[in-house]
């Protein structure tokens, strides 16, 4: 699904949100064989923490790299009516 949506959406935030998403799942569904192959309450709280790590970091991984892809100046997809960001950069270089 990664692929399809590196491929056939149209500017690197989209493309970024879906890689994002598919490896989240990619490495929980990883973890969760691994668990499958040694069930005890050990690797169930390993493999937990592991989860619960991965669904924290790879948002915030994402966003980072968005914003920096931002910053550099990728452009938009010609659909976008609204850009937030742009608006919140705006407002904070005013002079007073």
């Amino acid at each position: 699904m990664a692929a399809i949506g590196l491929v056939r959406l149209a500017d690197v935030y989209s493309r970024l949100s879906a890689v994002t998403k598919a490896a989240t799942l990619g490495v929980v569904l990883v973890l969760g064989g691994a668990f499958c192959l040694e069930p005890s309450w050990k690797s169930f709280f390993v493999v937990g923490l592991a989860a619960f790590l991965q669904f924290f970091t790879a948002p915030v991984g994402g966003f980072a790299l968005g914003r920096a892809a931002y910053r550099a100046g990728s452009p938009l997809a010609p659909q976008t009516q609204y850009d937030e960001l742009d608006d919140a950069i705006r407002a904070t270089s005013r002079e007073p």
